[in-house]
């Protein structure tokens, strides 16, 4: 939608009323792919330390998952 925006083929008026959305929206998005478009297209470094974050955490939920669950089997086991 905000490249469409940014091509010289049609009005937002007319964005809005093809994708029935309101204009402003169409003029968020389209200011926003200007101010940091060239993030989403860059390198993948900033996408793997993310991930990397991601993972962390994630296995950090699963040590706590585990703890809890032998936790519960000693107590049940009483």
């Amino acid at each position: 939608m905000a490249l469409e925006a940014l091509g010289n083929g049609a009005t937002i008026a007319e964005l809005a009323a093809k994708y029935q959305l309101h204009s402003n929206q169409i003029y968020t998005w389209k200011y926003q792919l200007l101010d940091s478009g060239a993030a989403v297209f860059s390198s993948r470094a900033g996408k793997e330390l993310s991930r990397d974050a991601e993972v962390a955490e994630l296995y950090a939920k699963i040590g706590q998952l585990t703890i809890e669950r032998d936790f519960l089997s000693r107590r049940s086991r009483r």
